[in-house]
């Protein structure tokens, strides 16, 4: 589809270039915004624009009102921006629905970004898995400051128990942006192991969603 998309638009693109994986993200972007304009055209566009946004993620994460008031947007572009991201959210969200196996580290760490990386508050929620790592559940469990006050085992053995969980994981967010663990998510990831291997439940890990990026305890020999 890209490439004959490419083709109708006149680009100047190699055919191995029409692949999605083998575009810089200004040729992706111009993609996006052609809207009709030449290719030359939306390929200077699109680089403007990640120079005047620094990339990416801050181009999408502007706001309609700010990107339909540059030079070469207007209305519809601005529509088209400030959709991709729930798009991307949407399409991440549905890889781990019920009855789904997560086959990698990845496949976790996408739906987390796409559901946690731009809240403002901390959100810790709960991964509920069968014995083949389908996904039975997945829970908001507790919002504010996760520390040892505020999340609460029981709970969450509750929950593991309800759905005839076979194995956990854990997450929630800091909304600094820094998926760096604290020794309060250290603590807390201890408890929750230890309440949940008194059902016969495992922690398989326990994820800081950053706003770009996760980290795993577990990868860290924290679990």
């Amino acid at each position: 589809m890209l490439g004959v998309l490419a083709e109708q638009q006149g680009t100047l693109m190699k055919p191995a270039q029409t692949r999605p994986e083998h575009m810089r993200d200004a040729e992706l972007l111009a993609i996006v915004i052609m809207n009709g304009s030449g290719h030359r055209m939306a390929i200077e566009l699109a680089e403007r624009l990640l120079r005047r946004f620094g990339g990416l993620r801050g181009l999408l994460q502007a706001g309609r009102a700010v990107t339909m008031h540059e030079h070469g947007i207007g209305r519809a572009r601005a529509d088209i921006l400030r959709a991709l991201p729930e798009l991307g959210r949407r399409y991440f969200a549905e890889a781990l629905e019920v009855g789904e196996t997560i086959r990698s580290p990845a496949d976790t760490e996408n739906f987390l970004l796409s559901r946690m990386r731009h809240l403002d508050h901390e959100l810790f929620c709960c991964l509920y898995l069968d014995n083949r790592h389908r996904v039975l559940r997945f829970n908001e469990m507790f919002r504010g400051t996760i520390d040892g006050t505020s999340v609460y085992p029981r709970e969450v053995v509750k929950e593991a128990l309800g759905v005839n969980a076979a194995a956990v994981i854990l997450a929630h967010n800091h909304p600094s942006g820094v998926a760096e663990p604290s020794q309060a998510d250290e603590r807390i990831t201890r408890r929750l192991k230890s309440a949940l291997e008194l059902v016969d439940i495992r922690l398989l890990d326990h994820l800081i969603v950053g706003s770009g990026n996760t980290t795993s305890l577990a990868a860290r020999g924290l679990v």
